[in-house]
């Protein structure tokens, strides 16, 4: 891939693909649970990273996705809508939806050159002018942004780790090995609090 774009846009599949499988197994619960203060959650993760797609390789570009789902609107009594699913809001809505804004936004990458102009205009007017290369790259560093939190939320409900079902980037080691490390690591952790 010598190409910048194809680069890019090979990139930021690789991205989408490992987010996505991070759903893969799970029930309604361990989806929508949330597993920080925060309240992220896995299905709240793929929710928001398809809106900001829709927005910044969509809408900016002059090029908004048809049929928005409904908590595009904002709604001043409900912040962080696009951040976890409602009971009515299915699984396979959300994963359907982010799957439509790929192929949205894989149209749109393959329809502009890299330099393409477009607007944010949620963005100071300073800042506002970008073009479509910069939005790529934004995307790809938002997606793998919360890909990582993906990661350490999988981890957390069942143990499942990695990039994809077939690389999960780890020494393979028992159990009691990963517990003896983790015992080391704590162990570090409070001598250097003690210093």
């Amino acid at each position: 891939m010598t190409d910048t774009k194809t680069r890019l846009h090979h990139d930021l599949r690789g991205a989408r693909e490992s987010l996505l499988w991070k759903l893969d197994g799970l029930g309604e619960y361990d989806l929508r649970r949330p597993m920080t203060p925060t309240g992220t959650n896995l299905l709240g993760l793929v929710k928001h990273v398809g809106g900001i797609e829709a927005g910044y390789l969509g809408e900016v570009l002059g090029r908004p996705i048809a049929d928005p789902p409904p908590w595009f609107d904002d709604d001043p009594d409900e912040p962080n809508t696009d951040m976890w699913a409602r009971p009515g809001e299915s699984s396979a809505a959300i994963t359907g939806f982010y799957r439509r804004v790929w192929a949205h936004a894989d149209a749109v990458i393959d329809a502009l050159d890299l330099d393409a102009p477009g607007t944010v205009p949620w963005w100071p007017a300073e800042n506002a002018d970008v073009t479509l290369h910069q939005m790529i790259v934004l995307m790809i560093g938002e997606t793998n942004r919360h890909g990582g939190h993906a990661d350490i939320i999988r981890e957390l409900i069942d143990g499942t780790t990695g990039l994809r079902p077939d690389f999960n980037g780890l020494p393979e080691s028992s159990e009691a090995w990963w517990a003896d490390y983790r015992d080391r690591l704590e162990h570090a952790a409070r001598e250097a609090a003690e210093q």
